[in-house]
């Protein structure tokens, strides 16, 4: 049995080496058919990729339509607002005559105002003369009144002198009523001079205020400036934008250059605020080296919510633009590309591209530059800019000189800060000192004020008294006269000339008054007609300026609708690149990768076919999950394994097999010889039980048998007894009471018996 179980592990080790042989070969059939399903994965692979490659073609043709379309639709607002602007040219020429007629409209007014204002000061000086000439009427009047009261002095000398006493009080009222409102007047007047001058000391002090907040802005920029050059161009936003681009460094094909302003130097900083104004927000753009990093860029920029961001699309490897003298403006004057310096090349293209910094002339003063843009008429020159930033530029017929934009923010390309921020210093502690000064001027014309105001409530509380009591008198000399009316008949009668005389002069003081009134509403008239017409004049020329404004915006807006259209063109021309020097190449390239993969694909299979089937391998649990490498290091580990296991066997399995059957054979006939004999002895040993049962049994009873009959011969003779059969050790053993004996005790040994009683 033990040599059986030795072949058996022999053979279930040759067993174990055919199955590895078999496991080579259904690898070697797996490995084969790997191939083909590594090159279908490939093919797959290919497929996808070829699919996104064509993608592409749809939407870089929608992004070349899109810009195809907005170049339409630019170029057609171009024309638009060209033909606007021949318009306005034409419309300029009306806007001068305009502005003439109102001139001599304004013109006219004047002179009439002025004839208006003489024939009332002569109706004045003739009214003034007549009323003296009233007052010398009365004066006589009165005079004769007097003398013939003398006359009649003991009928009414009481009564005149009442009158008198009345028109006295008054005569002396009206002189009080008169001076009191002429004090006030000159009060008023007074007090309006200190009011104006209170209020252009505190327009003053305010305008100082606002002064000193610009300047301390403009300091805290300046000195943000010293510690962030950058800041200088879009302030904080511009710094939140430059952290953002360095956490996306990785992101980026070629880092952003921007702003530009940080790049550019000034050869002479008397030019800075004229490159400032010709240059503008293109100090503030960043350059990209293409499209996705201008995604990128524009990306940053919302993340830090800086919108608006001009981002400039250029080529950073193109060298530095070398642009003939025939192409530059033919002046001696310098351009903004000349009076500017920069490391990088980018930056002087960029300004040259986009800001066409080589035909933008610099001039000192305001007069040689409307020579040089006018009168001049150089080539290649599109606009002239002066130290003082005026801009002057001539379209066709059209010439329009803008002024300087003072609401920017200038000093920008400035390298001298410190000077700066010191004399904005000392500006600041010279405007403080002034407005202390102002401050402390102020307040003597405030309690002035104050105690002229106090007087004029004064002075106005008396007159109104003193009118009060006029009109008492007046109502009490009434009275006074209509006594004497009977007694001054004859009076009357004696001055009836001079009261004639009197009554026409009032009548021709009244036609006089009415004259005066009639010339005065016309002056009035002609003052607010001079009015009217200077607003007028105004309101003309504030459309004249808005017209003109609106003029330089169209402008403004007719270059940016280039610059858009040039944008827009370079972006079509972009894509069409993309379209032609990288995808349909792609498309191209991967196409044929997918045809080789195909040819492979067909090869592999005829190969695989002609070691097994298809169906073969896919019984055996196919090849997915499996890569040829895999299976070739598979293949690989079970060769040396399958010679390790060889090696260690001489015999075949087949001999092993047939020693085996030989073995178990006569083990087989030992077995069935063993259980004959196996048959025989236990049925022996069942005989040998049987028997020994029975003798067991017999013995037993025999015992018993013989115990019986021993007591019962005993008992006869009156003794009593026992008797014990040991079979095992062949002993036969009595036990006897006698009973005669006292003592009672056990006999045990029957040699102690009498004869009589000894049996064997």
């Amino acid at each position: 049995m033990r040599e059986l179980d030795e072949l058996r592990e022999k053979i279930k080790n040759m067993e174990h080496i055919e199955e590895i042989s078999h496991e080579i070969d259904n690898s070697k059939k797996k490995l084969a058919w790997s191939w083909v399903h590594d090159v279908d994965k490939q093919i797959e692979e290919q497929t996808v990729k070829l699919l996104k490659f064509k993608e592409r073609i749809p939407a870089c043709q929608e992004r070349i339509d899109r810009n195809a379309a907005t170049i339409v639709e630019l170029k057609k607002e171009l024309v638009e607002k060209e033909q606007k602007a021949r318009s306005l040219v034409e419309k300029t020429r009306e806007v001068t005559m305009m502005k003439e007629k109102l001139e001599r409209d304004i013109a006219q007014a004047v002179t009439l105002k002025i004839e208006l204002e003489r024939d009332h000061a002569r109706g004045t000086n003739v009214l003034k003369n007549m009323n003296n000439r009233v007052k010398q009427l009365q004066t006589q009047i009165d005079d004769f009144q007097m003398q013939y009261m003398q006359y009649s002095q003991d009928e009414s000398s009481k009564n005149e002198n009442k009158m008198r006493q009345l028109q006295e009080e008054i005569n002396s009222l009206l002189s009080n009523v008169t001076r009191l409102k002429e004090d006030e007047k000159g009060l008023s007047e007074i007090q309006l001079g200190i009011v104006q001058s209170i209020t252009q000391m505190e327009t003053e002090i305010e305008v100082n205020r606002k002064r000193i907040f610009q300047l301390k802005s403009h300091i805290r920029d300046l000195q943000q400036r010293q510690t962030h050059k950058a800041s200088t161009f879009g302030g904080q936003k511009v710094l939140n934008l430059l952290r953002s681009i360095d956490r996306h460094q990785r992101r980026f094909k070629i880092p952003p250059l921007g702003p530009i302003g940080v790049h550019v130097q000034l050869v002479s900083e008397s030019w800075s605020f004229a490159v400032e104004c010709a240059l503008g927000r293109l100090l503030d753009a960043f350059i990209v080296s293409c499209h996705g990093d201008s995604v990128v860029l524009r990306e940053c920029a919302n993340e830090v919510n800086y919108r608006n961001l001009q981002i400039i699309i250029y080529d950073f490897s193109k060298p530095r633009l070398n642009i003939p003298d025939h192409l530059l403006p033919s002046t001696a004057h310098p351009t903004v590309l000349s009076v500017i310096q920069s490391e990088n090349p980018t930056v002087l293209n960029v300004l040259v591209d986009q800001g066409s910094a080589e035909r933008q002339v610099l001039v000192r003063d305001y007069e040689v530059g409307k020579s040089v843009a006018f009168d001049c008429r150089i080539q290649n020159l599109k606009d002239v800019y002066t130290s003082d930033g005026y801009k002057m530029f001539s379209r066709g017929s059209v010439q329009t000189i803008l002024p300087p934009n003072r609401k920017g923010n200038v000093g920008r390309l400035c390298s001298s800060l410190g000077e700066k921020i010191t004399e904005m210093e000392l500006e600041i502690a010279d405007i403080k000192r002034n407005m202390s000064e102002t401050t402390e001027h102020v307040k003597k014309p405030v309690a002035d004020r104050e105690d002229i105001e106090s007087k004029i409530k004064d002075l106005k509380r008396k007159r109104v008294d003193e009118e009060r009591f006029l009109e008492r008198k007046k109502v009490q000399l009434e009275d006074a006269k209509k006594t004497s009316a009977d007694n001054n008949r004859g009076t009357l009668s004696d001055t009836s000339e001079l009261e004639a005389e009197k009554m026409q002069l009032l009548v021709d003081i009244e036609e006089k008054e009415l004259v005066l009134q009639k010339t005065n509403v016309r002056l009035t008239k002609a003052l607010q007609d001079e009015h009217d017409r200077r607003a007028c004049y105004k309101d003309f020329i504030d459309s004249v300026y808005s017209e003109v404004g609106s003029s330089n915006i169209l402008d403004h807006e007719i270059e940016l609708a280039k610059e858009k259209l040039h944008a827009a063109e370079q972006d079509k021309a972009h894509y069409e690149g993309i379209m032609e020097k990288k995808v349909l190449p792609d498309i191209k390239m991967a196409e044929a990768e997918y045809e080789d993969l195909q040819k492979l694909r067909q090869e592999n299979f005829k190969k695989a076919s002609i070691i097994c089937s298809q169906s073969e391998v896919e019984s055996l649990g196919g090849v997915v999950g499996s890569s040829p490498e895999q299976l070739s290091a598979k293949i690989n580990k079970l060769k040396r394994k399958f010679h390790q296991e060889s090696s260690r066997y001489t015999e075949s399995i087949d001999d092993l097999r047939a020693l085996h059957d030989k073995k178990e054979q006569k083990i087989i006939r030992k077995q069935q010889l063993y259980a004959g004999f196996r048959v025989k002895l236990n049925s022996c040993q069942k005989a040998l039980d049987m028997r020994w049962k029975k003798f067991q049994r017999n013995a037993v009873l025999l015992k018993r048998q013989l115990t019986w009959l021993f007591n019962e011969h005993l008992g006869k003779k009156g003794i009593s007894g026992f008797i014990n059969v040991d079979y095992k050790d062949k002993v036969l053993s009595v036990e006897l009471t006698m009973p005669q004996d006292a003592s009672r005790d056990t006999i045990k040994d029957t040699r102690g018996l009498s004869g009589m009683y000894s049996f064997s």
